[in-house]
């Protein structure tokens, strides 16, 4: 069997080497710029996984926010954000090299940005099930998610809310799946804000 694309360091790394990065925006998208910058407790500890070139981490560092950490599968990726965010922001971010089901750890604030996308579908469960883990009570899974199908077998893989919102029935509470009103104009109608607090 064919590794997982979930599990794969090589698959992601030469992706970044050939710069086959069709997902890669080149900034914060503005759905998530919005919700960062109505958010008040600088210190709170946010995990952006599947983090790619964390445009996310760069625009909460830039703005005084102390307590981040970043995960990719990808070490080539994991060496180039090194280089970028080191030593400038070495106390205030944590760049972790690994897979984002092996993490051990609780946060106030998970940031999804095409991380969950990524994902052969058949992740979807133990996703929800690891993000129950890693937030801690009252803490929120925030983000964005695609709003359609994919006629190629992905990544991206694609979904609708109506199945979304079924891996979080349980250990989740004020589950919000709505259309993004301000998405880029290549995205607008094809992306949802998510919004989940971890019971």
């Amino acid at each position: 069997m064919p590794e997982f694309i979930a599990h794969s360091d090589s698959y992601w790394s030469q992706r970044y080497q050939q710069n086959l990065t069709g997902w890669d925006i080149g900034a914060i998208s503005t759905p998530l710029k919005e919700y960062i910058d109505q958010l008040d407790n600088k210190n709170q500890r946010i995990l952006i996984p599947g983090c790619g070139n964390a445009y996310e981490a760069e625009y909460l560092l830039n703005n005084g926010f102390k307590n981040v950490t970043l995960v990719d599968i990808s070490e080539v990726l994991i060496k180039q954000l090194k280089k970028k965010f080191y030593p400038k922001y070495e106390e205030e971010l944590t760049i972790i090299h690994g897979n984002f089901f092996d993490l051990n750890d609780q946060f106030d604030l998970v940031i999804e940005q095409t991380f969950f996308c990524a994902l052969e579908p058949e992740f979807r469960p133990d996703y929800a099930k690891k993000m129950h883990q890693l937030i801690k009570p009252n803490g929120k899974l925030v983000g964005v998610m695609f709003n359609r199908e994919f006629e190629h077998n992905g990544p991206p893989f694609g979904g609708h809310a109506e199945e979304y919102e079924g891996y979080f029935n349980e250990g989740f509470s004020m589950k919000y799946f709505t259309e993004c009103y301000n998405s880029i104009p290549p995205r607008l109608g094809n992306e949802l804000f998510v919004c989940l607090v971890r019971n």
